[in-house]
């Protein structure tokens, strides 16, 4: 049996891929930063060693939502550089048949026409709120693309669009938008004080639930066809308003006469929209989990951890 080493294990994607890993026959290997330290090129050679993937899929890296990117500018950079270089570099040199490493789509030019698509990654600097998050990952693309192009490496790198589910970072200032949205509308309920969203709500996103992200992840490792560089998202016509996304959340806790947006924090980047017919052209239909379904269900696991700590 085929061995995947899946990098980031213990975080959201990589929950959702093991979760749904029993159907597929692959022997999966998921690991930590609590197994190995990344950030040593020693300590990851030491890890290829020891699993000899065949396949390699690499989530993990220094992550966080705008607040945390805009406060911690240096080590969103080097700590994403030296995990990225390290992974990369061990996988050439231990002949892995396949490597699909994430990249995301916040690191797309901030002026640039819509939508945006696979072509137009380094047509102009990122937003100024994750800049140096953004050229980070932007290094990962080159070092793969140089690879494939050197060594003719089977170097894939993904683009997310923005992932949400179980297992996310539900921390009120470092976690991503939706899983912090959730967990600050149980603690106002709780609390009994208005849920209260930063900024004016009206920057729009595309979403994607963490398992249907997984589904595709295997799909593009399973595939013949050669990929340098495609976007993995909802189509267009499924963007979303912050407030919207709100709104669900606030429903789903029986909240909505609560909200409230506090307009003197930050917007950060107004729209993003990508494109996903790469994808469509080269796996045809795929069922997305709409948001209401996705939100529910990740609000009802969000819970019931909350109740197990109590």
């Amino acid at each position: 049996m085929q061995t995947i080493l899946v990098t980031g294990g213990s975080g959201l994607v990589g929950n959702a891929i093991n979760t749904i890993s029993n159907d597929y026959k692959y022997n999966f290997v998921f690991v930590s930063s609590k197994d190995y330290n990344l950030l040593h090129l020693e300590e990851t050679q030491q890890m290829f060693q020891t699993f000899k993937p065949d396949y390699v899929i690499h989530l993990a890296g220094c992550v966080g939502g705008l607040y945390k990117n805009m406060n911690n500018k240096v080590d969103m950079l080097e700590k994403n550089l030296m995990i990225n270089y390290n992974v990369i570099k061990s996988a050439h040199d231990f002949h892995v048949k396949k490597l699909i490493a994430c990249l995301s789509t916040c690191i797309f030019p901030d002026e640039t026409n819509y939508p945006i698509d696979e072509d137009m990654l380094h047509n102009g600097p990122p937003h100024n709120s994750n800049y140096t998050y953004a050229y980070a990952k932007r290094m990962l693309e080159i070092h793969c693309r140089a690879y494939k192009e050197e060594f003719e490496n089977d170097f894939v790198c993904i683009t997310p669009t923005n992932i949400y589910g179980p297992y996310d970072n539900f921390d009120l200032e470092n976690g991503h938008v939706l899983p912090s949205l959730i967990h600050k509308c149980y603690l106002a309920k709780k609390e009994d004080v208005p849920f209260i969203i930063r900024g004016s709500g009206k920057p729009l996103r595309q979403f994607i639930y963490s398992e249907d992200l997984a589904k595709l992840i295997l799909l593009i490792l399973e595939t013949k066809e050669s990929i340098d560089n495609i976007i993995l998202s909802v189509s267009e016509n499924d963007e979303v308003s912050i407030e919207e996304v709100a709104r669900l959340i606030a429903k789903k806790y029986d909240y909505e006469h609560r909200i409230a947006f506090d307009t003197s924090y930050s917007d950060g980047q107004y729209k993003k929209t990508v494109t996903n017919k790469k994808l469509t052209q080269l796996i045809g239909d795929f069922t997305f989990t709409s948001m209401k379904n996705g939100i529910n269900k990740t609000v009802d696991w969000f819970v019931s951890k909350q109740e197990q700590k109590q």
